[in-house]
């Protein structure tokens, strides 16, 4: 195989952009918003005090924001097949 048929086998992707970002950053305030409320055993680990949210802490605040990346991520892709972000 020389590099040409290695550089067509892989898939295409779009480039990081401002939308995409966008789009990521509010999906992860939406699993925020929605885990602080959804979440019902909070408090067991190590708290973050400058966010000011009594009992959201650390693994609560990981938790929603990886959860937010999966979204986001399916969200982009998804955006990106239909053509509405490009």
């Amino acid at each position: 195989m020389n590099i040409q048929t290695l550089i067509s086998i892989i898939p295409q992707t779009s480039s990081w952009s401002i939308s995409n970002a966008i789009i990521m950053i509010i999906c992860n305030l939406l699993c925020i918003g929605l885990g602080r409320y959804a979440i019902k055993v909070r408090g067991l680990g190590p708290s973050i005090p400058t966010l000011g949210l009594q009992g959201f802490g650390l693994p609560e605040l990981l938790a929603t924001t990886s959860l937010g990346h999966i979204i986001g991520a399916g969200v982009i892709i998804g955006l990106n097949s239909i053509g509405i972000v490009n």
